[in-house]
């Protein structure tokens, strides 16, 4: 049987007034070239299904990263026609994985059917993974006795630190870390921009855009036990 993992993309690309914004490059990128490589096939959701728009910014940063120029060349198409939530059976996924990118910061946190189906996949022994503002996709999720899904575990996002560094935290509708620990998560960010990978149980998360591939190579772990 083939494996399977969905990769979660916003929708979502208007940052404020400040300009373009929508899923980042590297952290869908890398994350789906460990997939790839390790056997799995990977599905492309947003929460309206349809065209999910890249960070164009992104695009020049890494137009020096062979892993995200040949995605752009070969599977970047498929982010032109993502599939919804309600179109894919959550029992056929080992994991899926929430893209990080500004965008998600806007979509994410009310986007209950992305929600509902990670926490289906979770619930039947699945691996959830985020990456940078990808972790806000954990957020409205809450277990069946009510809890939130972060509560007491190890994450990491874009830390309040790297938003202030990149003059973000005003574009916002909240700031990330604060929100996970006020959800009762134990934070643990690091240095701005260096890779930092939590694992807390089947919860994986990665902090930045480098740490997109270990995160990724932390979740193929998992998921092939």
């Amino acid at each position: 049987m083939t494996k399977k993992v969905i990769i979660v993309v916003t929708n979502h690309d208007q940052l404020g007034t400040t300009g373009k914004t929508g899923w980042y490059l590297p952290e869908v990128a890398h994350p789906h070239h460990v997939f790839i490589k390790a056997g799995y096939e990977v599905t492309f959701v947003s929460p309206k299904g349809g065209k999910a728009p890249m960070d164009p910014s992104s695009e020049e940063a890494f137009k020096s990263d062979p892993v995200c120029q040949e995605f752009l060349k070969s599977t970047a198409k498929k982010l032109e026609n993502t599939v919804s939530p309600a179109s894919v059976k959550s029992s056929d996924f080992k994991g899926l994985v929430y893209a990080g990118g500004h965008g998600p910061m806007f979509d994410m946190p009310n986007a209950k059917n992305v929600a509902d189906l990670a926490l289906a996949i979770y619930e039947k022994g699945g691996v959830l993974g985020a990456v940078c503002h990808g972790t806000v996709g954990f957020v409205p999720i809450k277990l069946k006795n009510g809890s939130p899904l972060v509560k007491d575990a190890n994450v990491t996002s874009f830390t309040n630190s790297e938003e202030e560094a990149v003059k973000l935290v005003e574009a916002m509708p909240f700031l990330l870390e604060t929100k996970l620990r006020e959800l009762g998560a134990k934070f643990v960010g690091a240095e701005n921009f260096k890779a930092n990978v939590q694992v807390s149980g089947r919860l994986v998360t990665g902090q930045n855009p480098a740490s997109s591939t270990p995160m990724a190579e932390e979740m193929v772990k998992l998921m092939n036990k």
